[in-house]
């Protein structure tokens, strides 16, 4: 039986990471499984769209194109799912470079017909060298990374994380697109959660299917500086919370907050507990991912309150599941923020 063919999607808005995007095209080139093509789609940015079209006119398998969408991640990903011709869809960060076996141990997840998404880990690369002291492995999402209290091995999981993740085709056929409005756009506050809301989606559309986290297919996603800084944790904890009440609108609040709530109950208590007795025993850094631990879940906290509050308001729309060239699945509207 043969392998599924593979389209690597990666969604790039900036120049200033130039060298970080060659460095992620390199690294899919390099696969041990090859993949069938690599598609750059340039985020409202016709200097880079130019750029890396001269970049890469000589390289068949690299495509580049324009985001046909409004500006932002999900519009981007479903401009590279519309373009793409592989049966699988992978997603990777311009910010990261793929592991050597990121895509075999992706292929072979879908191995059971059942399996309608692969995740992998995603490790941190901290511009500083290190982790700072102070900052919780159970937070490592803030900077888009595998965090403390994800499932080890192969495991089957709610949803997968965006920047290291892979989808059948036929899950957009049933569930449409990202939604566009609630990701991230370029520079702006730093949103999320556009990946959680279409699992969730799609395991309604299609309550067999499986989705699964493998950590051996690794990545390794760039941290700047400006991310290894309290006031940045801060300021994206509080937009998880933002974005956890648009999800929540979108599917409901059960399934919205259904992983938060073993993360918040659990993984985090015993966070604090390691963190208070790390500094007890004179640890570097024990109170500051103590503390930085209850700061997060306060600051997601306020940020859902206040999105929640919006939502009743309908201060903010967002659009689920439309493909550029036409609707994928059902489509349609989603709720407002």
């Amino acid at each position: 039986m043969n392998e599924p063919t593979v389209s690597v999607v990666i969604c790039v808005y900036t120049e200033d990471r130039w060298e970080d995007i060659l460095a992620a095209v390199s690294s899919v080139r390099a696969q041990s499984r090859p993949a069938l093509e690599t598609l750059l789609v340039v985020d409202h940015n016709r200097s880079l769209l130019e750029r890396l079209t001269g970049e890469y006119k000589e390289v068949h398998e690299v495509r580049v194109l324009a985001n046909a969408g409004p500006r932002g991640l999900s519009a981007g990903r479903n401009t590279g799912i519309a373009a793409s011709y592989g049966e699988i869809i992978a997603f990777l960060d311009d910010d990261a470079v793929a592991e050597r076996d990121w895509l075999r141990y992706f292929v072979q997840g879908y191995a059971d017909p059942r399996v309608m998404a692969v995740g992998g880990r995603t490790v941190p690369v901290w511009a500083s060298g290190r982790r700072p002291a102070w900052f919780p492995e159970e937070f490592d999402w803030v900077v888009g990374c595998a965090y403390k209290g994800l499932p080890g091995g192969v495991a089957e999981v709610r949803n997968v994380l965006g920047g290291n993740a892979s989808f059948r085709r036929s899950a957009f056929d049933a569930a449409g697109g990202f939604a566009t409005g609630i990701g991230r756009d370029g520079d702006k506050r730093p949103l999320g959660c556009e990946e959680t809301e279409l699992c969730i989606r799609l395991s309604r559309a299609r309550p067999e299917a499986v989705l699964l986290l493998d950590d051996r297919a690794v990545i390794h996603h760039r941290v700047p500086g400006v991310r290894e800084r309290f006031a940045y944790f801060r300021a994206r904890t509080y937009a998880e919370g933002l974005s956890k009440a648009l999800v929540a609108r979108s599917v409901g609040a059960d399934k919205g907050l259904e992983s938060e709530r073993r993360y918040t109950t659990r993984v985090l208590p015993a966070g604090v507990a390691r963190g208070l007795r790390d500094a007890l025993l004179g640890r570097a850094g024990g109170a500051g991912r103590a503390g930085a631990i209850v700061t997060g879940v306060a600051a997601a906290a306020g940020g859902y309150v206040v999105g929640s509050v919006r939502a009743r308001r309908g201060e903010v729309t967002f659009s689920v599941g439309e493909i550029p060239g036409g609707p994928v699945g059902k489509g349609g509207e989603g709720g407002s923020s």
